[in-house]
C-alpha cells in the first residue's frame, strides 16, 4: 500500500514550520504577485528561506503561480520562473497555458503541477497535460470517487494525481468565478477574490415562467448565505482514497491560522499513518472529533460519494466553533515545567488548555494554575493579547517543544469578566 503525500497550505515561513512540525510532507505557498491568494503573497526572500528549511528536513515546497495572466504580466512571470528555478522549488502550480509554456522555457528544472483551476475531470485531459510537460495533476474538486478511480487506472503511469481532502469549497466550478470581479472589482482569477459568495444577501428566487414557484431561501435578520458552501471533509473516505493510490492529499487554507493548520494536519497525519498500519482498525469518528474543534462552517463530502448530493450549502453563513479557540504557541520550553507562550487570545487562571502534540491525536489537557509576567517574573492571574507577540510564562505539566500549539477551551472562565 502506497502512503500518499500530505500536502498543507502555508501563508508564511512560520506557518510552513508549523505544517512540517505537525506532519505535512510538503507545503504550497504563493509567489510574490502571481498566485490566487494575493492577500498572503510570500515575498521572494521568505519563499527562499522556506525552501531552504524544507530541504534541510527532507520536506518539499510547491509554489503557486496559478493566475490567468494578462499579456502585460509576462515580464513578472518570466522573472518568477527564473527565480523559482534558481531556488530549486520542488514544483510550480500553474493553470494558464501561456504561463505553463513560459515555465517550460524559464524553469526547465522544476516539475509542473496543473492547478485545480484548469478543471481536469478525466484521464484524457490528464494525458494532454502529461504530453505538455505536467508532472502532476490537481484534479477538479467536483469529481466523485468513481471518476477519480477511473483516472487513476487510465492515466500515464508516472503522472502524479493530487486531490483536495479538506477545506473551503468555491461556489463556482473549481474556483473559476467572476462574482467577486462583478460585485467588488476584485478578480478571483488574478488572486484578489473578495469571497462574495460568503456575503449575506436579501433575496428570493422565482422562476419566470412559473409564478409562485419559489426556490426556498432560508434567512435570518442578517439575510441569507445561499451562495456560501460548507467545508470539504473526507476523513471518513480516507481509506478509499488511499486504496485508489492517489499520490497527494491536499488541505486548503493559506489564510488559516497556525492553530487550524496544526489541528487539521496532525489529524490527517495520524489518520493516514493509522490506516497504513492497520486498515481494519480505522475509525474515522475519533479523527472527526478533532477536526470539528476547528471548523468554521459545516462539513460536507461534496460530490465524492454522490453526484446528486445537495448537502453542501452553508445557509447560516460562518459558524465559528463555539467551544475552542487558538490559545497560544510555545516559543521556548524552560526548566521546572514552565514554557514561554506567545498568546493569541485572553488567558486566565483556571482556563482549560489543550496541548497539540505532533504525531499524537489526543491532546494533553491541563488547567492553568500558575502564570508569570515574562518581563518581571511576577505572578499574574490573566493576560490579554494587547500587542502583537504578547508573551506569558505558564506552568506546563508535560515536556514541550518550541512551536507546539495550545488550544483554549471556551467557557473555562466567566467570559463576561
Amino acid at each position: 500500500m502506497k502512503k500518499p503525500e500530505l500536502l498543507a497550505p502555508a501563508g508564511s515561513f512560520e506557518k510552513a514550520k508549523t505544517a512540517f512540525l505537525y506532519g505535512a510532507d510538503a507545503v504550497y505557498m504563493g509567489t510574490a504577485k502571481l498566485s490566487l491568494r494575493s492577500r498572503v503573497d510570500v515575498q521572494d526572500d521568505e519563499l527562499a528561506r522556506t525552501i531552504k528549511y524544507a530541504h534541510s528536513i527532507n520536506k518539499k515546497v510547491y509554489a503557486a503561480l496559478n493566475i490567468y495572466a494578462r499579456d502585460d504580466m509576462y515580464d513578472e512571470v518570466i522573472k518568477q520562473a527564473k527565480l523559482l528555478n534558481e531556488l530549486k522549488v520542488d514544483g510550480i502550480i500553474a493553470s494558464d497555458g501561456g504561463v505553463i509554456e513560459t515555465l517550460k522555457e524559464y524553469a526547465p528544472d522544476v516539475d509542473i503541477h496543473i492547478s485545480t483551476q484548469t478543471n481536469v475531470v478525466g484521464y484524457n485531459s490528464c494525458k494532454f497535460w502529461y504530453k505538455n510537460g505536467a508532472k502532476r495533476i490537481v484534479l477538479a474538486r467536483e469529481l466523485n470517487k468513481k471518476e477519480i478511480d477511473a483516472i487513476m487506472k487510465n492515466k500515464p503511469e508516472d503522472l502524479e494525481i493530487e486531490i483536495f481532502i479538506h477545506g473551503a469549497i468555491c461556489y463556482s466550478y473549481s474556483g473559476r468565478c467572476h462574482l467577486s470581479d462583478f460585485l467588488a472589482s476584485r478578480c478571483g482569477n488574478l488572486g484578489d477574490c473578495a469571497q462574495s459568495c460568503r456575503w449575506a444577501y436579501n433575496m428570493y428566487i422565482e422562476e419566470k415562467n412559473k409564478p409562485g414557484n419559489l426556490m426556498p431561501v432560508e434567512q435570518d435578520e442578517n439575510g441569507t448565505y445561499i451562495l456560501s458552501s460548507k467545508d470539504l471533509c473526507l476523513i471518513k473516505e480516507l481509506p478509499e482514497i488511499i486504496e485508489m493510490g492517489v499520490d497527494s492529499l491536499k488541505i486548503e487554507g493559506r489564510l488559516k491560522t497556525e492553530y487550524y493548520l496544526a489541528t487539521v494536519i496532525n489529524t490527517y497525519r495520524n489518520a493516514i499513518n493509522d490506516y497504513i498500519k492497520s486498515p481494519k482498525d480505522y475509525d474515522y469518528t475519533k479523527y472527526l472529533k478533532e477536526l470539528e474543534k476547528t471548523k468554521t462552517r459545516g462539513l460536507t463530502t461534496f460530490y465524492f460519494n454522490d453526484k446528486n448530493n445537495k448537502d453542501f450549502q452553508e445557509y447560516e453563513g460562518k459558524q465559528y466553533n463555539p467551544d475552542y479557540e487558538f490559545g497560544g504557541k510555545i516559543l521556548k520550553a524552560e526548566k521546572e515545567g514552565k514554557a514561554i507562550i506567545e498568546i493569541r487570545n485572553r488567558l486566565q487562571l483556571d482556563d482549560i488548555l489543550e496541548i497539540l502534540i505532533p504525531d499524537k491525536l489526543e491532546p494533553s489537557i491541563f488547567k492553568i494554575e500558575e502564570m508569570w509576567d515574562v518581563e518581571t517574573n511576577e505572578k499574574i492571574d490573566h493576560v490579554n493579547p494587547g500587542r502583537e507577540g504578547q508573551k506569558v510564562v505558564l506552568k506546563i505539566p508535560i515536556s514541550t517543544k518550541e512551536g507546539w500549539i495550545l488550544r483554549r477551551k471556551k467557557g473555562s472562565y466567566n467570559e463576561e469578566n
